[in-house]
């Protein structure tokens, strides 16, 4: 497929996703901090789960203050049903620590402000900016969207920087951030990994993959 048509092809694809879907994540929080914090929380943890426990954590801790007042026992305590909530704490500490001596307690608004940050890689970077505060800097490709955009034809790539580099080359940068919530949401419930649900798919009639 040339590159012009996998252009009218994605934007063909976000306008159908967009009537299913909403443009957003499904980490529940109220402020960019906040969406950090979740996402910190999130690696190899379902977002119900990481919900499940923000909802206590948010009413306790409202800033980065907030998390280092307290010891690494109690902060470990608070996240404990989180997997890997030792390490997780750690990078909660230590990211609120620099939010507070380089950025005046807020979330930077770059990628390679962000990714200075201890847990916090291009993927979880491209999430924030978008879903925080509206910037398209890059295209935050998770295992979901990874596995959408090859079953649709518009990469080859296995490795998420050569995906992501695919698809901004394809998608308007205004669609950026979208294309990954819709993809991810998408990947999650309809395009599985095992048994994609084919009678429920929009997109069946454009999807190569259909027939494997």
């Amino acid at each position: 497929m040339q590159e012009e048509d996998k252009k009218k092809l994605v934007e063909e694809i976000i306008r159908r996703l967009e009537r299913i879907y909403p443009n957003k994540l499904e980490l529940n929080f109220q402020t960019p901090f906040e969406l950090l914090i979740a996402v910190l929380l999130a690696a190899q943890a379902t977002d119900a789960k990481v919900n499940q426990v923000t909802a206590k954590l948010f009413e306790k801790y409202k800033t980065p203050e907030d998390y280092l007042k307290v010891s690494s026992e109690e902060l470990e305590k608070d996240i404990s049903s989180i997997n890997y909530y030792r390490n997780k704490a750690k990078y909660i500490r230590s990211a609120c620590k620099i939010l507070l001596e380089k950025y005046q307690g807020q979330v930077p608004k770059s990628i390679e402000e962000l990714t200075k940050l201890p847990g916090i890689g291009r993927k979880s970077a491209s999430m924030i900016l978008y879903n925080a505060f509206g910037i398209n800097e890059g295209i935050a490709v998770d295992t979901h969207t990874a596995r959408v955009s090859r079953r649709l034809g518009l990469t080859n790539e296995e490795k998420p920087e050569k995906i992501e580099a695919d698809l901004m080359k394809i998608t308007q940068r205004q669609d950026w951030g979208k294309l990954s919530n819709l993809f991810i949401l998408h990947g999650r419930y309809v395009c599985v990994a095992k048994n994609p649900k084919h009678k429920e798919c929009v997109l069946y009639d454009l999807c190569p993959s259909r027939e494997l």
